[in-house]
């Protein structure tokens, strides 16, 4: 049978190819950071990339994980309720609870499956979840697997979200769940006015503070501070792949009986090997050195102000942001590869996002600013895609 299910896929491939939907992935040679070498040897500047605190190859981190290798050895060979549970990954849970002022933590292979396990073992068929349209697509898989009724509203639209909540007044319990900021176009959701309708409603709230953990609020603890919510939010999921550090591992922290009962019933969290010890290691360095200083936190602020509002004055089309994402409108897919495959030319490493990432006619490059860049950095980003910009006729300024 595979060789008819082979035809079938090369059609498949061939479609995709032909419709500029294909992705190539491009090789890099060197530690993440502002600076990186790819494959054919040029160094080239990294603006796609989650490092947004610059922590990918910070030397502190990695210290820790050598030490934490040495401690506590490679990997652990099992589940956490077996025998994969080291004093290092409780001290981290605990570290990532006092960070965003909650009561517990539970940590899991990754974000994306601690959105997959968090819905099925809290709801079932009586009761909803109303989810953002433009919710990762972890959480759409996670709501898929719980039998709770499913609603949905536009994203960040308060209107539509007060319809829903009136609609599952006939549930039992309900959830409000929301990106904290939204990955593809940068903006933050309006949890202060969420968290009013979820009262008025009598509604939790489930936040994913994936990009907006360590970026949004004035010390990097995400949307809850930003809207001065910390503590009040029941369930917030994240990752320590992108502003923390960069590696692997996720969460969920939030209200003690939740996490409790996510230890019994969450299947990706028994059924998954614990995170490595380096990787626990240096996510506990990660957030000692949060509490010592906001240096990153300030920089990081201040390069993406300095960036968005110089690609606007240059004649770009750019989505509202509140986060380290810019979001480079320019809607045709086949054009976003080229212009990304042009600006690596120029030394600028960026990637065209297109459906289905987005939606179709919505293409974009994603920009991604983190603290590791300098201002003479930023500014040869900036020059290139002036530069490309206007030999695609993208601006005309």
């Amino acid at each position: 049978m595979y060789q008819d299910f082979k035809s079938h896929l090369q059609t498949e491939l061939t479609t995709i190819e032909q419709a500029g939907l294909y992705k190539k992935e491009r090789i890099i040679i060197s530690p993440q950071g502002a600076k990186i070498r790819v494959q054919d040897g040029k160094e080239v500047l990294n603006f796609c990339a989650n490092n947004y605190l610059g922590l990918s190859n910070n030397p502190s981190l990695i210290e820790a994980a050598k030490k934490g290798l040495d401690t506590h050895g490679y990997g652990v060979s099992s589940v956490r309720f077996i025998c994969g549970t080291q004093d290092i990954h409780k001290q981290l849970e605990d570290s990532i609870a006092r960070f965003f002022g909650t009561d517990d933590t539970i940590l899991y292979a990754a974000c994306f499956d601690a959105n997959g396990g968090v819905f099925e073992p809290l709801l079932n068929e009586e009761d909803a979840i109303i989810s953002d349209s433009l919710n990762h697509a972890s959480i759409i898989d996670g709501v898929r697997l719980c039998k709770a009724q499913r609603y949905r509203y536009a994203n960040a639209d308060m209107d539509d979200l007060e319809t829903q909540l009136k609609t599952s007044q006939a549930q039992r319990f309900r959830l409000i769940v929301t990106d904290g900021v939204f990955s593809m176009d940068g903006n933050v959701a309006p949890l202060d006015k969420i968290y009013e309708l979820a009262k008025k409603y009598n509604a939790m709230v489930m936040v994913d503070e994936s990009h907006s953990a360590g970026v949004v609020g004035t010390t990097g603890r995400g949307v809850t501070e930003r809207f001065n919510l910390r503590g009040q939010i029941e369930i917030i999921t994240g990752t320590l792949g992108k502003a923390f550090g960069g590696a692997i591992g996720g969460f969920t922290t939030g209200k003690k009986e939740i996490i409790e009962l996510l230890r019994q019933r969450s299947r990706p969290y028994l059924f998954s090997n614990s995170i490595p010890p380096m990787v626990a290691a240096a996510g506990i360095r990660m957030f000692e050195m949060m509490d010592e200083t906001n240096e990153l936190q300030d920089r990081l602020h201040e390069n993406t102000l300095y960036f968005v509002k110089s690609m606007k004055d240059a004649g770009f089309d750019i989505k509202p942001t509140e986060s380290a994402i810019c979001a480079v409108m320019l809607y045709d897919a086949k054009l976003s590869q080229d212009i990304a495959t042009r600006l690596l030319e120029e030394g600028i490493y960026v990637t065209g996002f297109y459906y289905p990432v987005v939606p179709k006619d919505q293409a974009r490059i994603r920009v991604q600013i983190s603290a590791a860049h300098d201002r003479e950095q930023l500014d040869k980003c900036i020059t290139a895609f002036t530069k490309v910009g206007k030999e695609f006729g993208v601006i005309t300024k």
